[in-house]
């Protein structure tokens, strides 16, 4: 499974793939991000972790949701 993130780079928000040279996506606000991410992960499976504009780890989803190895929501 491919992990991505959303990060805050500069006065920009990144979604990425993990160990990717580049943003697949550069946004204007967080919520921008996320949702160019629910688009770009819609026929995809893999683990993206959000993180708060300081860089610490807010939350983590799982696309496809049927393949999340947790029983716990988010």
């Amino acid at each position: 499974m491919d992990n991505y993130h959303i990060t805050k780079n500069g006065d920009q928000w990144q979604f990425s793939k993990e160990g990717g040279k580049k943003a697949i996506k550069n946004s204007g606000t967080k919520a921008e991000a996320i949702s160019h991410m629910r688009g770009h992960m819609a026929d995809k499976k893999g683990s993206v972790k959000i993180h708060k504009e300081d860089g610490r780890f807010q939350e983590e989803r799982t696309y496809q949701r049927k393949d999340d190895p947790s029983a716990s929501k988010g």
